[in-house]
């Protein structure tokens, strides 16, 4: 899953080429399972609070990979998206690499709650990592989300050995996976590192997503005939995604909601399409990639073919976040929303 630039590039794309740039729609390769529900048992891996750690560390990831430090990482560099999910828990990073600030200087929508101002920023576009600064940091500790088994998301491949000798790493699955098992897995890593995840805080925003959880689940189930399309534009092609490749997805998949299944490439993940053949799958409500390099609706608004179809007639377009921020305080407004699409949708197909 890679891309060259924040922009997307439709010629002999890459199959990490085309997550990266908008066909993703938030998808991963369907390979191996999660590595277990739980780190590895040191003192570390207990879920106390930050001040009351001490010893030597150790994290079992879903490579089966098992990091290991004489103490609790604190020189820690992470993908934007995983930091921000662990600023969630009280977790925060040195450095990040992934989408992080915008051309206007504001933080990228994945940067979630982070202060950007006070993070070194390694790479901000696929492709780059500014290894030298990386090194500079003393990094203890490197994490990223997986979406292809054993490779970390947005560390390129070309550089990776050395990336990797500089300090131990954790990947963690979103995709080949649920939303539930990702949350669980990120914070799971999170008290390992000193989150306490039974602070206010945390167990009201898990309670807010098992809440959301459910109400999506009544709303698929009174509205069995709704049906849902995940979304990608560029200038030339819009992307349909297929739901289960893909960790949100999967789960809303089996809470009961509806969606359309493209005839994927070889893949696996997504089809793409021509706009003049855009209209070729009915749905009532559509979800589109919110991620700031590809097409947003407003973009695409003057092509007839999508002006025309019955969801966007209907008002009934949605933003899909397609790389969430895996912590129970940024995935419960997702549900929410979702099952809000579905609750007050027409039935337009």
């Amino acid at each position: 899953m890679s891309a060259k630039s924040s922009s997307p590039r439709l010629s002999r794309p890459t199959r990490r080429g085309l997550l990266a740039v908008g066909g993703a729609l938030g998808i991963g390769a369907a390979l191996a399972a999660c590595g277990g529900e739980k780190a590895s048992g040191s003192k570390s891996d207990t879920g106390s609070g930050a001040g009351e750690k001490s010893g030597p560390w150790s994290f079992t990831d879903d490579r089966g990979t098992k990091a290991e430090t004489k103490a609790v990482p604190k020189n820690i560099v992470a993908f934007t998206g995983m930091a921000a999910a662990l600023h969630d828990y009280g977790v925060e990073v040195k450095g990040v690499f992934g989408p992080t600030k915008g051309k206007d200087g504001k933080a990228d929508v994945q940067a979630g709650d982070l202060d950007i101002s006070k993070v070194e920023i390694i790479g901000n576009t696929f492709g780059e990592f500014d290894v030298e600064k990386y090194a500079k940091l003393m990094p203890e500790l490197l994490i990223s989300d997986m979406w292809e088994k054993d490779k970390l998301w947005y560390v390129p491949e070309g550089s990776a050995k050395k990336i990797y000798s500089l300090a131990p790493q954790v990947a963690l699955w979103a995709s080949s996976t649920n939303m539930e098992k990702a949350l669980a897995r990120r914070a799971g890593l999170a008290a390992s590192l000193g989150a306490d995840l039974k602070a206010p805080k945390t167990v009201d925003a898990k309670s807010r997503f098992e809440k959301a959880s459910a109400r999506l689940r009544a709303a698929a189930k009174a509205h069995p005939d709704i049906t849902v399309m995940i979304g990608s534009a560029s200038a030339d092609l819009f992307y349909v995604s297929l739901a289960k490749m893909s960790a949100d997805t999967l789960y809303f998949q089996e809470l009961g909601v509806k969606f359309v299944e493209p005839k994927v490439d070889k893949a696996g993940f997504f089809e793409g399409l021509s706009w003049e053949n855009v209209g070729k799958y009915k749905a009532d409500v559509i979800m589109m990639d919110n991620r700031s390099a590809v097409l947003q609706p407003k973009d695409i608004a003057g092509k007839p073919t999508w002006a025309g179809l019955p969801a966007v007639k209907a008002g009934q377009v949605i933003p899909r976040v397609t790389e969430p921020i895996y912590s129970y305080a940024k995935c419960a407004p997702i549900l929410e929303d979702l099952a809000k699409a579905i609750e007050t949708a027409k039935k337009v197909s």
